[in-house]
């Protein structure tokens, strides 16, 4: 992609609406736009790092077995009525009434309409377990948006429901996606640590969220030091063997972890001083099991193996991949501007043509650029006539991993220069070199 066709509108003040780095970031690197308030609109470079952590997020739902569809926005207050929710949510729900006067809702959670989806056509245990998922915008009409997406009312939203004959079944399936959970938080480069949660409006009595640690976390959290070292499984994992799954979750739940409000001062002293570490976090990741609380008064109900009606046991399983991107950024960034893992960076390369109209530049630059995307390698491609300290401000604020640098005395050497983005490190390579440079890691 050639720079100058590009849509980046670059901001060179810092925006005075942004009070956290990730906003100010976003917004600077021209990745947002705000449209009022809590809503954003998602331009070219934000939009591609969007597809790229909703991308991972559906490779590990697949793989722990859960099922894509897709749900409306717009939901009937009548499923709403059924569950008791509709009166009790509070003023988060946006209530609407369409022409025939039917009173309607955006879809902030879609617990109500997926166990429709369910009863209405799963009627025997044969059938389960079951867990259907999709990515879909919600809305939520916070009281004080802020922080750009990372509370906003228009949100991102993975949100995965599973069904299950018993507590057995449904407990199997919440430890499935806890494990998912670990996997997706770390092919994004986050180190994610399991805390006990409140459940809130969602409901249920087992509850964890997903945190990540973040000088600008919007809250306390307690934890012992070893889950910064406990391996998170890898790509061999075996999500039909429920036990060495529930092996999996029991070592990462053993060692202390809670939320501020969740902390317990009893069991925090048992912990020794040196194993304490007292942080501020960020919620990535949501996972709840609520039983019967929505199959029962939704009469979503199997026959089970006793020929007996069984009302079925559910969890939902929540990540915002829109806020998932501001909290990446939050911890991966300096001050030049963002620092994108490898796995959620809109492209692979920044290729930094100084002198266009060189022609020994542009042919280096040209014969770089075709070289890196055939091994499938992504390159925006700076080719416009603006200064040098520009085009290295510009890359270092939207934080592609590498930045290959073609300058008219390198170019007549056949050479370029590669830098590491996350690292700064620095190098001087004939040009064929290239691909493997930035391949070998």
């Amino acid at each position: 992609m050639r720079l100058s066709r590009y849509f980046l509108p670059i901001l060179k003040e810092n925006p005075r609406e942004a009070e956290i780095v990730s906003h100010r970031l976003m917004l600077r690197a021209g990745m947002i736009r705000q449209q009022g308030q809590g809503s954003f609109s998602w331009l070219p470079l934000g939009k591609r790092v969007l597809d790229k952590v909703c991308q991972i997020v559906r490779e590990e739902q697949n793989r722990a077995g859960a099922l894509e569809i897709l749900m409306p926005t717009i939901q009937s207050a009548d499923l709403w009525i059924e569950s008791g929710r509709y009166n009790d949510y509070g003023k988060e729900m946006l209530r609407i009434r369409d022409r025939a006067d039917r009173a309607m809702l955006f879809g902030p959670t879609n617990e109500e309409m997926v166990t429709e989806i369910f009863r209405g056509y799963v009627k025997s245990y044969r059938d389960l377990p079951l867990n259907l998922y999709h990515i879909q915008w919600k809305y939520r009409d916070e009281v004080r948006p802020r922080f750009g997406v990372m509370r906003s009312r228009e949100f991102l939203m993975k949100d995965a429901y599973s069904f299950d004959l018993d507590y057995e079944g449904a407990k199997a399936a919440y430890n499935r996606m806890f494990v998912a959970y670990l996997r997706t938080f770390t092919r994004m480069g986050l180190k994610a640590i399991p805390m006990r949660a409140e459940t809130g409006p969602i409901g249920g009595d087992l509850s964890h969220e997903f945190i990540i640690l973040a000088d600008t976390g919007e809250s306390a959290v307690f934890c012992h030091r070893d889950y910064l070292d406990i391996p998170v499984p890898g790509e061999d994992v075996d999500f039909t063997d429920d036990k060495a799954i529930a092996d999996i979750v029991t070592t990462w739940t053993t060692p202390y972890a809670a939320t501020d409000d969740m902390h317990d001062e009893g069991e925090w002293a048992k912990v020794a001083d040196g194993d304490r570490l007292a942080a501020r976090g960020i919620e990535v990741g949501h996972i709840f099991h609520f039983g019967e609380k929505y199959s029962k008064p939704m009469g979503a109900s199997v026959t089970g193996p006793d020929g007996k009606e069984h009302h079925v046991s559910m969890g939902s399983y929540g990540i915002g991949p829109s806020r998932l991107i501001a909290a990446i950024i939050e911890a991966s960034h300096d001050e030049n501007g963002i620092i994108w893992p490898a796995s959620v960076a809109p492209f692979d390369v920044a290729l930094i043509n100084m002198k266009p109209g060189d022609a020994d530049c542009d042919r280096v630059a040209a014969e770089v650029e075709a070289n890196l995307a055939s091994h499938g390698l992504e390159v925006l491609y700076d080719d416009t006539d603006n200064r040098a300290g520009a085009k290295f401000a510009t890359a270092d604020l939207i934080g592609l991993p590498w930045q290959v640098i073609v300058g008219p005395r390198s170019a007549a050497a056949n050479e370029v220069e590669v830098k590491n983005r996350a690292t700064g490190a620095r190098d001087t390579l004939p040009m064929q070199d290239v691909v493997a440079r930035l391949t070998a890691l």
